[in-house]
């Protein structure tokens, strides 16, 4: 089937050269987007969600205003109020949205964690954020064992009946009869929204604040010009809902352009074959999800189900293979446009449908952002040349953009060089404006003078058969300064072997550059990675090989 036409964005170049950030005193997602939506189509689908065991819930623009100000009075009803910091872990259930969009109406800072942290993470955040709420799923009060009075957090919230002290129940279908009496005070744009705690690859999380501003408007180039969105679409993300992702592809993004936000709330491991079917009978027209993801949904029969009603999908949380994105296209129609951001920022390089694609590329620059690849000194190479992703934030600085790392004052000077925001991430920028991604600043491998990127070398490794999943890192070597290690998931029907090593060793010196084949292989069952899926080569780093 053909790609189709994108919607929102004819002419990149035009674009980008003609867009202007809309900067509002005042702002507030919940009163300024969903209430809009609410008033203009009242019945329009909003949140279509179902779960694994086929349950299915509906919710139209008006019930998603309701109990969103039934949550925001039932929270300011326990004491808390606008700048008050509230911890909240739920999976991905429709009290989620309501019980987010309810701490935006009132000002009340939102902190989402995944399902996933334990009773120390949670401690720390608890304690670093000097959260004074905590709202938690009936599913997740394991996590909190030990933790009443933890720092200043002095109101506990469960979503669910029957919850223990200290918890207070709270039920989102109880609407009550004050749903449309109480009127909160105004945000300003510059207020902060949420904080969020990056699932960095090295040290403690760092908190990352948002303001009203920075996500409720900035995600408008996600959801508009990335996604491609309008109200007629359906559109599914792949997140969960502790993960920036989440923010951008199952919040702000979809719902800033009126579209309904298709949720499956799956709670055991990623089940592919599920989700294409999720696609197929939820009729989901755009659709994005992680390259761990892509991976497995390509090794499908994609021919066995109906994707007739899809028609955009983007992958976004790591470089997606070429090889992933080439079967995909071969098997549907449909090139797998990549985006590029940061839990600090909203999309800052993308694949934009009306942007001729570029297998294995980034993309370009979004509307709002001028983004460069700087050197050492804060100056832009030449095309070509690898250097430092950078944001432009002077003289003016983009929406877009995440306020502070707050209490971080090292991390907040080390981001900045010159005019510039630095991402940590270096790339290298075509000719043609495209950008090349080459890996994490701390993760390139100097091996023998020459400089290696991790991705291109697990690229190519993927494209061998027996591969499933792979990670490479730098080691130490006196010789040649680093030397190239591969870990290796094997795919389904491969045993791990010597010949099979040194067979994976030779694919790779016919498939790149040879200098960058692995010294080293070793075969692995799981990989490490972060909370949003990203591996962790930090802790592969730290981890002495096995013997043999």
């Amino acid at each position: 089937m053909p790609e189709f036409a994108p919607r929102n964005m004819s002419d990149y170049a035009a674009t980008h050269r003609d867009f202007r950030w809309e900067r509002p005193e005042h702002f507030n997602f919940a009163t300024d987007v969903v209430d809009r939506h609410a008033a203009e189509r009242p019945e329009s689908l909003a949140l279509l969600w179902s779960d694994e065991s086929g349950r299915e819930q509906r919710f139209t623009w008006q019930g998603v205003r309701q109990r969103s100000i039934h949550a925001a009075q039932f929270l300011t009803g326990l004491g808390l109020k606008k700048g008050d910091r509230v911890f909240i872990i739920m999976p991905r259930v429709p009290e989620w949205w309501f019980m987010v969009l309810g701490c935006i109406r009132a000002g009340i800072v939102f902190m989402p964690g995944t399902p996933m942290l334990t009773v120390k993470d949670i401690r720390y955040r608890l304690v670093a954020a000097d959260a004074n709420a905590v709202i938690a799923d009936m599913s997740c009060l394991d996590r909190f064992e030990g933790l009443a009075g933890t720092g200043r957090v002095e109101t506990w919230v469960a979503v669910g009946k029957g919850a223990p002290a200290p918890w207070v129940s709270y039920e989102a279908g109880t609407l009550g009869t004050g749903a449309h009496g109480q009127v909160f005070s105004p945000t300003r744009a510059e207020d902060p929204l949420l904080i969020y705690f990056t699932s960095g690859t090295t040290g403690m999380p760092k908190m990352v604040l948002h303001t009203h501003a920075s996500y409720g408007l900035g995600h408008v180039i996600t959801g508009r010009y990335w996604l491609d969105l309008t109200p007629e679409d359906r559109h599914l993300t792949l997140s969960d809902t502790g993960w920036a992702k989440c923010a951008w592809g199952k919040l702000f993004g979809p719902w800033s352009q009126g579209a309904c936000n298709v949720v499956y709330d799956f709670r055991g491991r990623f089940d592919a074959a599920k989700i294409l079917e999720v696609l197929e009978s939820q009729r989901v027209t755009t659709f994005c999800a992680p390259p761990t993801a892509w991976r497995a949904l390509v090794l499908q029969d994609l021919q066995a189900v109906d994707l007739t009603e899809l028609r955009h999908t983007v992958s976004a949380g790591e470089p997606l293979n070429p090889e992933v994105i080439d079967s995909w296209k071969a098997a549907t129609g449909l090139h797998i446009r990549e985006g590029y951001g940061q839990t600090e920022t909203v999309v800052v390089v993308g694949m934009f449908p009306s942007v001729a694609p570029r297998v294995g590329s980034m993309g370009k620059p979004s509307p709002g952002f001028t983004v460069g690849v700087i050197d050492d000194t804060g100056q832009e190479v030449k095309d070509g040349q690898e250097g430092d992703i950078a944001v432009r934030v002077a003289p003016e600085r983009p929406v877009g953009l995440f306020q502070e790392y707050l209490g971080d004052d090292a991390a907040n000077a080390a981001c900045r060089r010159g005019d510039w925001y630095v991402t940590g991430d270096r790339a290298v920028r075509d000719a043609e404006g495209y950008f090349w991604f080459v890996g994490r600043a701390d993760d390139v491998i100097k091996t023998s003078g020459y400089r290696v990127g991790p991705f291109e070398v697990e690229s190519a490794l993927l494209e061998h058969s027996a591969v499933a999943e792979s990670a490479v890192i730098g080691v130490p070597d006196d010789k040649i300064g680093q030397r190239v290690r591969a870990y290796v998931v094997l795919a389904p029907g491969f045993t791990p072997s010597q010949e099979l090593a040194k067979e994976l060793q030779e694919h790779v010196k016919r498939t790149t550059a040879p200098y960058k084949y692995p010294r080293e292989v070793e075969f692995v069952t799981e990989l490490p990675k972060t909370v949003s899926g990203k591996i962790r080569r930090a802790e592969l780093r730290a981890t002495p090989p096995k013997p043999g």
